[in-house]
């Protein structure tokens, strides 16, 4: 079993048990947003899913699991693409995990228009970089 089947089922479990538990949905937005509001006891849920998000790499670490994920080291070109990301986030009412993950399973027309333009624009950044030389 690879790790990608294993982390996506955990996703995907977590996504339902939260769904199903409280009836919230996962999407990070929705969690950070929640951190801010830690005077309302019903959103406390949230520093538990991020802390479980937060340990989830030292743990596959720990347990001999193997990390091979290569990066730029381009600083301003992750602040950009960050900035980017919030944008968008905002823009679209949300992120990849709230519309891809769980959007897209409760059959959301808007998540399905936000996933499917996430996607697009991956491809085409990927495409641009490509011809640009930047990706290796």
């Amino acid at each position: 079993m690879t790790y990608e089947l294993i982390g996506g089922s955990l996703i995907g479990a977590a996504a339902a048990l939260l769904w199903l538990g409280i009836g919230r949905i996962s999407g990070m937005t929705g969690v950070v947003s929640s951190l801010f509001q830690w005077r309302d006891k019903s959103r406390h849920w949230a520093f538990w899913f991020l802390a479980g998000l937060v340990l989830a790499l030292p743990v596959f670490r720990i347990s001999g699991g193997e990390l091979t994920i290569d990066m730029t080291s381009n600083q301003l070109l992750l602040v950009l693409a960050g900035l980017l990301v919030g944008f968008g986030t905002y823009i679209g009412n949300g992120c990849t995990s709230g519309h891809g993950v769980c959007g897209m399973g409760r059959l959301s027309l808007r998540s399905m228009v936000a996933t499917i333009t996430f996607m697009a624009s991956g491809i085409a950044t990927v495409a641009l970089m490509n011809l640009a030389g930047g990706a290796q």
